[in-house]
């Protein structure tokens, strides 16, 4: 039986050397290469061919939401797995909502880890327990599948928010808008809450997604 190919993306490199060991000590999985994310991860993709892809939620060096967009451009069959210390809930909803299959908390087990990575290497897709059963999850992943779309002309928005939401696509933080805008960050998190509630999306990464969908 051919071996779970894994490439892991993490830039501590302690915690590199501690996850590699611990998934090379299972003999169905095997960590085919490693890389601190300031590498060209399509090469290494390219190269390594991994049946699945474990990387940091925090990486310094890029945004992990870009990588997991890039990745799947290119090879939608590759499974992403993220990992984070203690990320908020909408911080994991974006990144599987950005295409990534499961999500490990770092403090979870060495069982919990090698289940997870044979779950979605097998086609599932694994989000931590605490979240699963949550309100949050349940309305985040029916707004997800129902997949809404084309809401421009069913939504008014006001031309700060229009001004928000062209900031947002830019990939500028709550601060950086508000610096731009001349506005306090309290006030554009609040525009950011309007928009969300308008376009019944859940998270930023949606509104980017969504006013790229309808140029």
């Amino acid at each position: 039986m051919a071996k779970i190919r894994v490439l892991l993306i993490e830039d501590n490199r302690i915690l590199r050397d501690g996850i590699t060991a611990m998934i090379n000590g299972h003999g169905d999985i095997t960590v085919a290469a490693v890389c601190d994310g300031r590498e060209d991860t399509i090469t290494k993709v390219r190269a390594v061919k991994p049946h699945v892809v474990l990387m940091d939620l925090g990486l310094d060096s890029q945004s992990s939401l870009d990588v997991v967009d890039s990745l799947k451009k290119e090879f939608s069959t590759v499974k992403i797995i993220g990992m984070g210390l203690v990320p908020a809930q909408s911080d994991i909803m974006e990144f599987v909502q950005a295409g990534a299959e499961g999500f490990i908390l770092k403090n979870a087990s060495v069982e919990e880890v090698i289940k997870t990575i044979r779950a979605v290497a097998g086609g599932e897709t694994v989000l931590p327990p605490s979240m699963t059963g949550s309100l949050f999850f349940q309305v985040a992943e029916y707004a997800l599948l129902k997949g809404k779309r084309n809401l421009k002309s069913a939504v008014r928005m006001t031309e700060r928010e229009k001004e928000v939401i062209a900031l947002i696509v830019d990939g500028m933080s709550n601060k950086q808008i508000g610096g731009r805008l001349n506005i306090a960050t309290f006030t554009v998190k609040s525009h950011v809450h309007n928009i969300l509630e308008k376009l019944a999306l859940q998270s930023r990464l949606q509104i980017a997604m969504h006013a790229r969908n309808e140029k």
